[in-house]
């Protein structure tokens, strides 16, 4: 067979095939009494298997190797060939993924191209200062796609950048919190925190909703975020988490500040009275946490705080009784 015959049974140009045999990959079996080359059914086959090799990612040089060495074993290469396509497909989804987030921007010319891919390189500088600047950069110099800027702040561990990065996605006006949301549910106990301390600062609808699911989160650093952010808003179902928050000292400060500014709704006021005076109820308790619970209620309003802390200025308990004593004596001053 001539090799323009090869050439369009094979799919391999006749400029190739005169390559390969440049390099020794498969030569012709013979001449025509013309001189021109003329190949076997076995070199067909081979020119097959050439080219089988070649779609697996070998170059030429390891495709010679291959077909020619008895002693070639193939499993180093191809385990070498397996990290090469793994990196290669990396590199062409970290490429996808800037293309996608540039198209998101919806720049108006190459020059808004260039500043957004210029943004988006800084958020992945190691300079802690230039992520800083990119993320404050974000909201009034160049649109950056919130995407990125959700990834971001997940990986953030500098906590002046993450900051930044918060604030960055309650400005943007874009529903942030959906994506936000996955991290919620990462594996990383990291990513989680970050993730629901991002979405305690975007002030809508939507995070509130998330914040209130995240209150069942296995995480109980995520419920207690979730729980301190949902009582600054008003939200009575972060009540009991706060409550426990108390009790187990864990940011009780911040947890008695909340339950103070849900209690400045009246309907509210006495059921949080109760709950406190519930948990002051239980005989296991330790005398620390009773007078955490007391002087969390200082700040809770109603009948049913005075009544308890009446009832706590007899406490066995000497600190809980001049705890109670104490805050009775500055509500009636206040009276």
């Amino acid at each position: 067979m001539l090799i323009g015959d090869v050439a369009r049974r094979s799919g391999v140009s006749a400029r190739m095939l005169r390559h390969y045999e440049s390099l020794g990959l498969v030569r012709p079996t013979g001449r025509t009494d013309s001189g021109y080359r003329e190949y076997s059914s076995e070199d067909i086959r081979r020119i097959f298997h050439i080219e089988s090799l070649r779609s697996l990612g070998l170059s030429l040089r390891d495709v010679g190797r291959a077909l020619d060495d008895p002693g070639f074993a193939p499993a180093e290469l191809v385990d070498d060939l397996i990290r090469r396509t793994r990196d290669r497909i990396a590199a062409e989804t970290e490429l996808l993924t800037r293309l996608r987030r540039i198209g998101a921007a919806e720049p108006a010319g190459w020059e808004d191209v260039l500043q957004t891919v210029a943004l988006l390189q800084a958020l992945g500088s190691k300079s802690a200062g230039a992520r800083q600047r990119a993320a404050l950069s974000a909201v009034d110099d160049v649109p950056v796609p919130v995407e990125a800027l959700v990834e971001a702040v997940l990986s953030e561990s500098d906590p002046n950048v993450a900051g930044a990065l918060r604030w960055a996605l309650a400005q943007s006006g874009e529903d942030a919190s959906a994506l936000l949301a996955e991290g919620l549910g990462s594996p990383a106990a990291e990513v989680r925190k970050r993730a629901v301390r991002s979405i305690a600062e975007i002030p809508d609808d939507a995070a509130t909703a998330l914040l209130r699911d995240a209150l069942t989160n296995p995480d109980i650093v995520v419920r207690r975020y979730a729980a301190l952010e949902l009582g600054a808003r008003g939200a009575a179902d972060a009540v009991p988490t706060l409550l426990d928050m108390i009790v187990e000292e864990r940011n009780d400060a911040d947890a008695a500040d909340a339950l103070s500014t849900l209690a400045r709704d009246p309907a509210l006021a006495d059921q949080i009275a109760t709950g406190l005076v519930d948990c002051l109820a239980h005989g296991t308790m330790g005398s620390f946490a009773r007078r955490r619970l007391t002087q969390a209620l200082a700040d809770i309003p109603g009948s049913t705080t005075s009544h308890a802390l009446a009832e706590l200025s007899r406490d066995e308990d000497r600190a809980v009784a001049l705890t109670a004593t104490y805050i009775l004596t500055l509500r009636t001053a206040r009276e």
